[in-house]
This record gives structure tokens, sequence and C-alpha cells, in this order.
């Protein structure tokens, strides 16, 4: 599955949510065509070209007129350029404007380091106010794009490469986890893309006889803390995994938790505390800095 397939995913999601109500507009960031909706309402589809700042503005003012604005952009550009729009002119006036961002993590592969969204979720987790989901895969991508439809204020949505890790229908809840997998050894607490690395350790993991716990942490804010706690009591031994900084994003969250409560050993799996500078394939630099299913295998051996 490609960036192109989750593209078509929320794309069609967004179609159907313009069909059943005529307040919702699509605002993109030069991102060329965005797909049906602006085939089918080519008078809610507005490209404002590479201006993100007059992007957010944009949205901001359409919601002031009781619109329900998506905004399209990539995940480096949207959130680091216009981060005081979005910190002003949405979330602390509570505009209900929803960020749709593409291109997240090291998805830009070779483009290089401006290109890649590392930091983002620890700068909108850091607003007050703003809901932050990564989703799994394109099913939960579809579920996700509906529910911050419904949910009221802004919402920070992370959409990634995705292979398939839903197998059934299942309820999709803001701020409610989602157990994958059953342990009792370990858990993998995991984000976006790196839910589907979760289940390939586990499945190694389990040929070693170690039997650790999936948990697809959809929303890293609000972070389903329960969720947390109930891993930490019944496994000590926790692995977060993110395609993202191991500063300020799903990691961090999970150690306030684990902080307060005092329960629990845990190990980060993300890109450490530098820029990613080689030149490379997605897969090649994912690989480099072990935001793969071999590197949360080594994190959860190194807790044993």
């Amino acid at each position: 599955m490609s960036i192109q397939d989750n593209v078509k995913s929320f794309f069609e999601v967004l179609l159907e949510l313009g069909e059943a109500d005529p307040n919702v507009f699509v605002i993109s960031q030069d991102m060329g065509s965005v797909g049906p909706f602006a085939q089918r309402f080519p008078d809610r589809a507005i490209d404002v070209g590479i201006t993100e700042q007059n992007l957010v503005g944009v949205a901001a003012g359409l919601a002031i007129r009781g619109k329900l604005p998506f905004i399209y952009g990539m995940a480096p550009f949207v959130t680091m350029r216009a981060f005081e729009q979005i910190r002003t002119d949405l979330a602390y006036n509570g505009r209900n404007v929803k960020i749709l961002a593409v291109f997240t993590g090291l998805a830009a592969g070779a483009w290089g380091a401006t290109h890649h969204a590392l930091e983002d979720i620890a700068l909108m987790r850091a607003i007050p106010g703003m809901t932050v989901i990564a989703p799994a895969d394109m099913h939960e991508t579809e579920r996700a794009v509906r529910a911050a439809a419904a949910h009221p204020g802004p919402v920070y949505l992370r959409l990634g490469a995705f292979l398939p890790v839903h197998e059934q229908e299942y309820d999709f809840e803001i701020g409610r986890a989602i157990t994958l997998r059953k342990g009792t050894d370990a858990a993998i607490i995991a984000t976006g893309n790196m839910v589907w690395a979760a289940l390939q350790a586990r499945e190694s993991l389990q040929q070693r006889g170690v039997a650790a716990r999936v948990i697809d942490m959809h929303t890293v804010k609000p972070l389903d803390a329960e969720a947390v706690r109930k891993a930490a009591a019944e496994t000590g031994r926790l692995v977060t995994a993110e395609e993202h900084s191991v500063i300020g994003g799903l990691g961090s969250a999970v150690a306030e938790v684990l902080a307060e409560t005092g329960a629990g050993r845990l190990a980060r799996v993300g890109v450490r505390d530098v820029f990613c500078t080689e030149v490379a394939s997605y897969p090649e630099l994912c690989a480099m800095h072990g935001v793969t299913a071999e590197g949360i295998e080594r994190a959860i051996l190194s807790l044993l």
C-alpha cells in the first residue's frame, strides 16, 4: 500500500462528507489535484499555493463563518511554518478546523531533512485544545476522518503510508486505544505506521517464547492513559514505537503517565535527537534509524 492509496481513502471520505454537508471545504497547499472532492465541488476546493500561514488563516476564516474546513498539506510545512497560526487562529479561538497531514515521519525519504516530519506530534501535542490522531492503516484513516469531522474543535490527523493491520470491524473512538494482540510479558504501544511493525515484532518475539501485547494508540492526544496504566500493571515492560522523534511524541506521552503512576519500565523506539541527513529510500532511512520491527524487537529484549 502506498501514500497514494491512503490519500485516495481519505478523499473518498471527504467526498461523502461533502455530499452530506454543504459546509465542508478542502483547502490545500500546492498539493496538485485534491481528488474527487475538487471535481465534484470545485467551489469548495481551494488551493492557496505555497503559503502555509495563509492556508491556516483561510481555514480559520471559513470556520468563523460556520464552515467545516479540512486543511490538506505536507506535515513538516503545515505544522512548522504555520505553527503560530495553528496555535492562535485555530486552537486559541477553538476553531472547528481539521488538518490532514501527509508525508509524515521519514516518508519524504531522499528529499532530505527539510521534508521530514519528526517533530510534528510534539508541536501539536503542546497546543491546548488540539486533538492529535495517527491512524494505523487506511481503514482506520477512514474512521478517523469521520470521527474528526464529528469532533468539535481543531484536530490534527497524521497520515502515513500504511500496510493493513485491522482485519475485523471495530469501533473507532477518539482517545480510546485498541488492543490488537494479547500478551503478558511486555506491551508494545505503537502509533501510525509503526503499528504494523509492532505486529511483525510480536510474531518474531512469539517464536522466542515472548508474549507481547500490541496496542494501537491511534490517538496520541488525548492519550488513553488507562490503557497505559493497565499494560504497565499487567506486563511491567512497555515499548513505545513511533516514526517521530523520541522527544515530545508518543514515547514522551507514555513516559508522563508512567512517571505519575510509578509502574513499569519503558523503552522508546523512534528517531533519536538527530536530523536525518542520509540520502536513501524511505525503507532504508527507517532501517538506519531503527524505526522498524527489528528495532521494536530489540527494545523488548532489552527489557527482559
